[in-house]
């Protein structure tokens, strides 16, 4: 196999490149170093499970209850589950047999389009660029629990150099970095889980309301603002949930990706199972969603995260401040995640042409060095909080960021569709594929449909909002993405003279740059088996 392709270089998507006269193969032109493969197993499958999970769970689960009642939460939260579980299956599929940088933007361009591609990847790095001044926010404002009396910008700046200490040691510091904090967080999910249940039972004996059931089902009511509560979900949802996809795009820097990546991969459903739904259903019992202390979350006040709220009505006392530290520890691992996400996403189109070529550079430590300065350069943005208009800031944060998300999962599942349509007509066999996804592509249109879906309720919701009339703040505040996307997508297409049209042909298809696992026994498959049993394996 051709050393160039061997080491998963990308391929140079510009204009009047080779891959513009469909001509298979164009590589990029080599940075200084390479990404360091440093990630082991056990770090890539505690980012699977516990790499997300942040201030979108804790804090911005919070205008969910209140706008849609617990049901539409439970439904809400598990149907962006289901997706992503969907997704997370045919990402595992296409990162085992090309674990390039860039991972699923790499994906688009050769399986879909480029300017998809181009679109998709700017969206998405743009997306974790601004994410992590939220997170900074979020961060300094949990720290306002115990300390009041302190500016938030002195806790900003705190946590920033932490951050920025953390990209010194590579990937490999970012790794153990989530190792570490993703198990506090599992931990201590897991613990909330079960003070949930004890509290529902009435087995705490500060909490005067004694047995709970599920009264607060009945009254206010589980379902609220009827299906505009509904739709209102997604987009915390999709915030909540973002960063899942990471361990697709940490395939180029995994050790052994071929073994970490399915493991995984596989993953993603306790995680939805048990880390969001399952604790999401327990706030919804213990926390009645007409409290007027939650009225207050997801904005500029992190006191009123309905899991806080949760143990402060059942009377506990020092157990609050516990799992605000919990919270804390939560935001800085996310604002990591940002770091890794948005460097590596802009280090490939970098490399791929479809940015400044600087951005390709990688030192010898396998760090992208230049990607990594703009993003702490945008953690700057967290001081913004200082003005008058600081929670206003923290609301548009909160929606541009999410809806980004269920343009890259949809993409992600119609990536997997195009590329197993591809490796058919070129006369490939699925038996090499070394690890396919046991919902096949009924799965991946099962998380096309979904997602698009998502994003359709996501714009009934912004364009006819709760309590509010219709106005274009309203509506630009939760569906910025979606007029991004479409600039980025035509401005390439423009920019290339709108070569390819509106998909990559089949047969043109680059099926070899980055392939790995040919040279490979094919690890063991269950397509021999009925869909349905294989579902059933694969969950349990």
């Amino acid at each position: 196999m051709d050393v160039s392709k061997e080491k998963g270089i990308g391929t140079d998507y510009g204009p009047g490149s080779p891959a513009d006269s469909n001509e298979a193969g164009a590589f990029e032109r080599p940075a200084q170093g390479a990404l360091a493969r440093k990630l082991q197993g056990r770090h890539m499958q505690m980012i699977a499970i516990g790499g997300s999970i942040g201030a979108g769970l804790f804090v911005g689960s919070g205008p969910s209850f209140v706008n849609g009642g617990p049901g539409s939460v439970l439904l809400g939260f598990l149907i962006t589950g289901v997706m992503l579980l969907m997704v997370m299956q045919a990402l595992g599929e296409m990162a085992v047999l090309y674990p390039v940088n860039g991972a699923f933007y790499t994906y688009f361009i050769r399986f879909i389009d480029p300017a998809w591609g181009f679109a998709i990847g700017w969206d998405y790095a743009i997306s974790w660029l601004i994410v992590l001044p939220f997170e900074l926010i979020a961060a300094g404002l949990t720290i306002d629990f115990w300390r009041p009396d302190i500016n938030i910008g002195v806790w900003i700046t705190v946590f920033l150099v932490i951050l920025a200490a953390i990209q010194f040691f590579g990937v490999r510091g970012y790794g153990e970095v989530e190792f570490v904090l993703g198990m506090i967080k599992v931990i201590a999910v897991i613990g909330f889980i079960i003070f949930g249940i004890i509290t529902d039972c009435g087995g705490v004996p500060t909490d005067t309301r004694g047995y709970i059931g599920a009264h607060y089902w009945h009254h206010p009511g589980a379902f609220r603002n009827g299906f505009k509560g509904f739709c209102s979900v997604f987009v915390n949802a999709a915030f909540a949930y973002a960063g899942t996809e990471l361990v697709g795009l940490a395939a180029a820097e995994a050790a052994d990706p071929r073994k970490s990546l399915p493991k995984a991969s596989k993953q993603v459903f306790w995680r939805i199972a048990g880390f969001y739904v399952l604790s999401l259903f327990m706030v919804g019992l213990i926390v009645p969603a007409d409290n007027e202390e939650l009225l207050g979350a997801g904005n500029d006040n992190t006191k009123a995260s309905p899991f806080v709220l949760a143990i402060r009505l059942a009377g506990v006392k020092g157990l609050p401040s516990v799992f605000n530290a919990v919270i804390t520890i939560s935001v800085i691992s996310v604002a990591n995640s940002c770091t890794f996400a948005s460097s590596r996403t802009m280090q490939a189109m970098g490399a791929t042409g479809m940015g400044p070529r600087f951005l390709a550079y990688v030192d010898k430590k396998g760090r992208p060095v230049w990607c990594v300065v703009i993003q702490l350069a945008f953690g700057l943005l967290a001081f913004i909080s200082e003005a008058s208009a600081g929670s206003t800031v923290f609301t548009w944060l909160l929606a541009l960021s999410g809806l980004s998300y269920l343009f890259v999962w949809g993409s992600i599942c119609l990536a997997h569709i195009r590329f197993r349509k591809g490796w058919r007509v070129q006369g490939r066999s699925l038996d090499d594929i070394p690890y396919k996804s046991p919902f096949g592509i009924i799965g991946s249109w099962v998380g096309l449909i979904l997602s698009s879906l998502a994003i359709i309720a996501t714009f009934y919701s912004s364009l006819f909002p709760i309590h509010k009339p219709a106005n274009a703040e309203n509506f630009f505040e939760n569906y910025l993405a979606a007029p991004i996307i479409i600039v980025l997508y035509l401005g390439w297409k423009v920019y290339s003279r709108g070569h390819g049209g509106l998909f990559v042909r089949a047969q043109d298809m680059d099926l070899t740059t980055g392939l790995r696992s040919l040279d490979l026994e094919p690890m063991v498959q269950r397509e021999e088996l009925p869909i349905g049993k294989r579902i059933l394996r694969t969950i349990f």
